[in-house]
């Protein structure tokens, strides 16, 4: 039987008026829409992976005030299972000249309407799952966690 192993990621719900940062970027040779997200490194804690994650996808620093919820997903193009640790956090700076990641395009904020909008451009359905579940108030605490 083969081993299932999934693949551990972290991302962020960042409001500011209204607003949500996304991230614009090239992935499964299309471009799409995301919440700035990313796999967890050797040695980090999952806090750390999502401020890191969010900095080199953006270029905000970031502070984390509440974990959202923890996702599963199976994306159909790949057949990974991918666990998706999401957190709250606010925007505190934009760096300036600040090189992003590979891959990425642009950090965009935009309206839950907006997204909407723009569903083709959707990574995955976690996205919107994760704005919706920010939405409806759901927060818990960073105590939770435990390295």
């Amino acid at each position: 039987m083969p081993r299932f192993i999934p693949h551990v990621t972290v991302a962020t719900v960042i409001e500011k008026d209204g607003r949500f940062l996304f991230v614009k970027e090239h992935a499964e040779e299309r471009i799409v829409l995301n919440q700035p997200a990313g796999h967890l490194e050797m040695d980090e804690s999952l806090i750390q992976a999502a401020i890191r994650e969010t900095l080199e996808e953006t270029g905000w620093d970031i502070d984390i005030s509440h974990l959202l919820g923890i996702y599963l997903y199976t994306a159909p193009s790949n057949n990974i299972t991918y666990q998706r640790v999401c957190f709250v956090g606010q925007a505190l700076q934009q760096r300036d000249n600040y090189t992003l990641d590979d891959g990425i395009i642009a950090p965009v904020w935009l309206t839950r309407d907006e997204f909407i909008a723009q569903q083709a451009l959707w990574r995955s359905p976690m996205v919107l799952r994760c704005i919706d579940d920010y939405l409806s108030g759901a927060r818990f605490s960073l105590d939770v966690l435990k390295n």
